[in-house]
């Protein structure tokens, strides 16, 4: 059986911001103080961590910082130290490597570590949970959370259970008891437009989901309703990526000319990235198992959000209709730095399984077309034709 931590830093920005002050020969914690982490912009300074004493204010990252000082009078800001949260996050990834050789960085604050192929050098995994967070305190000078669990949803789930300086565990036999009595919001990769429509199907816990019928969930998610009744029931086979090379993947992102959250910007980004991965994945012979898409904020926060794949697939069409399910719940009312696009789980087999609701001869008719587009790009020379599903004109498909 698989053993994988998820370890999160508490309130990194603050915690982060904390440590290098304090380095710096600032008199006081500002954990303990009412304060924020905030680019101090007229216009557009928004909150990037709050402390505990700022949040008991009604302090809410990502608001304002004009309403933030409304809400605390004596509210203190300080600008965040970026060189410094990447130099602490490069840290704790060499940190975790004493451990494990299988680290995946999921965004700045977070990691995931396969111990799997190295439970059998500690006597005991909770203990060793509790002697990491107890080192990183110590060490470090700030706190983490832990969840373990069997698989890479089970433990970022269990870190989450509650904060701060915590360690959970979320294993397949504790499942009903612990995941299932939660708000159907509260399960990963559901976004809140998710959820809500979720509630109109008479879903509110995760156990609802767990239960439901995909015939029920078919029309509103289409093949996403396989994997969201999978990780309902705790079901996750993604593998911890490491850069050791065993967990291969291909990735690719880019820095946006202007913050945006406009969908239609994004959806010409990721239109290009999946024919330029898709390409590579067919050259290689490989095929994606698992597909993400990754943001940077326009301050600077790393997120997420991934799905599996029906089918193994390299087909351009096929990549960039699974990233469209995705999509909205990724970015939210974010405005975006930089957008990118990861597949993992790479194969060299497609073994497709056709669900009930997927067309063989659909499928086997899109993997023509990709090998004539890519004939006539390759006699070019260059990208010359596209797939239409690419140019359609309702914004919202």
């Amino acid at each position: 059986m698989n053993i994988i931590f998820h370890i999160d830093v508490n309130n990194a920005f603050l915690s982060w911001s904390a440590v290098y002050l304090l380095k710096k020969g600032y008199k006081e914690d500002i954990r303990l103080l009412s304060s924020v982490i905030a680019i101090d912009e007229a216009r557009r300074g928004i909150v990037l961590a709050k402390s505990e004493i700022a949040k008991k204010y009604g302090i809410k990252t990502a608001e304002t910082l004009h309403s933030a000082r409304i809400k605390c009078k004596n509210l203190q800001v300080f600008k965040p130290e970026f060189p410094f949260y990447h130099e602490m996050s490069d840290k704790l990834y060499q940190y975790y490597l004493t451990y494990t050789p299988d680290v995946e960085r999921f965004s700045i604050d977070e990691c995931f570590l396969d111990l799997t192929n190295t439970s059998y050098l500690y006597d005991d995994i909770l203990k060793l949970a509790y002697q990491i967070k107890n080192e990183i305190k110590s060490k470090f000078g700030f706190t983490v959370n832990i969840g373990i669990g069997n698989n890479k949803l089970c433990a970022k789930m269990a870190g989450d259970f509650s904060k701060p300086d915590k360690v959970h565990t979320l294993f397949l036999n504790e499942i009903e008891e612990k995941l299932w009595p939660l708000p159907i919001e509260n399960l990963l990769y559901v976004g809140k437009s998710s959820s809500q429509e979720l509630k109109k199907l008479g879903i509110f816990t995760i156990g609802d989901l767990a239960h439901a019928s995909k015939n029920l969930l078919w029309k509103n998610f289409k093949n996403r309703s396989v994997t969201m009744i999978e990780y309902a029931r705790g079901i996750d086979t993604s593998k911890v990526i490491s850069k050791n090379g065993k967990n291969k993947c291909i990735s690719l992102s880019e820095i946006l000319e202007e913050d945006t959250n406009d969908i239609v910007i994004l959806k010409n980004k990721l239109m290009l990235m999946c024919e330029k991965i898709g390409l590579k994945l067919r050259q290689e012979k490989l095929y994606a198992k698992t597909i993400a898409i990754t943001i940077k904020t326009s301050y600077f926060k790393d997120y997420s959000h991934q799905k599996k794949i029906p089918n193994p697939t390299n087909n351009t069409m096929e990549l960039y209709k699974n990233v469209l399910d995705i999509l909205i719940d990724t970015v939210g009312t974010n405005l975006v730095r930089n957008i990118g696009i990861r597949v993992s789980d790479l194969v060299n087999s497609k073994n497709s399984q056709i669900s009930l609701f997927e067309n063989e001869t659909v499928l086997r008719k899109n993997d023509k077309i990709q090998e004539i587009i890519d004939d006539i790009n390759n006699k070019y020379n260059d990208l010359k034709i596209m797939p239409a599903i690419f140019y359609s004109k309702d914004k919202n498909k």
